[in-house]
């Protein structure tokens, strides 16, 4: 029983404890609507303290950014911000193109836990780009996939002028972004497409699903997760495998696919550890260059969340490994 309990504790989502479970059902029962938007403030409040998170190590040096507008829409413009490591832009510096998560439906490029792994890198000598992307409630995964690529293509496109190494990028990504990380980076280089591949070193991913099946194992809980993703793909996996697997980076891991450093902690109850597994053997299945890093008492966003020896050092050799890429 006491296991049990602290497991609870350790839950990342607050829709995944017993007594917000029991209420949500309770009034979903009696009125779906109620229960409905029940579900969306339990989101709202874990959105909330996400916001507030940031890494154990934060540089004590002032870095800036500057914001640009990568695509018009009808009824929105997406942004990135760039943050450069000196304020002497008469060089080009490294990219690390980072993307947020937030289940693709959630999360934003400036919020508190994305700049904080911005002034990081920015620290150790990288220029980071945070992206906007549209969210999978009212968009489709297609879409989302060419904000990406149309994110990426402004910054190579714009190279000199936003004093970009555009021969040297390193693709990065916190759960649903690691996924669309991974997803570009597989996809293209199995299917050779060497315009989108260019200049592309390698990809981080933490704790990043690498088969959208695995969301629905029965060892994961996560309602949001489950939530996210059936929005997202406007499916659910038992009626359309196919559209889970054609979007899962599992399906097109290829001899040609980028060196890869994974992240995951093994007590997270919002993506599968077993996800990041699979994904790792199957890389050194096809003699990819592979980093596994792994927190042992890591939960779904660990690295803004426990300020322990441990974290700190799985921060360093991420640095360590993008840093390598680039040499």
């Amino acid at each position: 029983m006491g296991k049990l309990k602290e497991k609870l504790k350790k839950s990342f989502f607050f829709v995944n404890k017993i007594y917000i479970f029991v209420v949500f059902a309770g009034l979903a029962f009696i009125d779906f609507t109620l229960g409905f938007y029940y579900f969306i403030l339990s989101i709202a409040i874990l959105i909330g303290k996400t916001l507030n998170s940031h890494l154990p190590l934060q540089p004590e040096k002032d870095f800036f950014f500057k914001t640009y507008t990568y695509k018009k829409l009808s009824h929105k413009n997406l942004k990135v911000d760039i943050w450069y490591p000196s304020k002497n832009l008469g060089e080009s510096f490294p990219l690390v193109f980072f993307c947020h998560g937030g289940g693709w439906i959630s999360g934003f490029r400036n919020q508190a836990n994305n700049v904080s792994w911005c002034k990081y890198l920015a620290s150790k000598g990288f220029c980071v780009s945070s992206i906007d992307y549209r969210y999978g409630m009212k968009n489709s995964m297609e879409d989302i996939l060419s904000d990406y690529s149309d994110a990426l293509d402004f910054i190579k496109k714009n190279s000199e002028i936003l004093k970009i190494d555009k021969d040297n990028i390193v693709l990065m990504g916190l759960s649903a972004g690691g996924h669309l990380s991974l997803l570009y980076s597989t996809y293209n280089s199995y299917m050779n497409n060497k315009n989108e591949m260019e200049g592309i070193k390698g990809v981080v991913a933490y704790y990043s699903p690498s088969d959208l099946n695995d969301i629905f194992i029965p060892e994961n809980k996560s309602l949001f997760a489950k939530f996210a993703t059936k929005k997202t793909l406007s499916a659910k996996p038992e009626d359309e495998k196919e559209v889970y697997d054609y979007y899962s980076p599992l399906r097109w891991i290829s001899k040609d696919m980028v060196p890869c450093l994974v992240v995951h902690g093994k007590l997270d109850t919002t993506v599968p550890f077993s996800s990041s597994i699979r994904l790792v053997q199957e890389l050194k299945k096809h003699n990819i260059n592979c980093e596994f890093l792994v927190h042992d008492e890591g939960s779904h966003s660990f690295d803004t969340r426990l300020k322990d020896s441990k974290t700190i050092n799985i921060l360093e050799k991420t640095s360590l490994f993008i840093k390598h890429l680039f040499e």
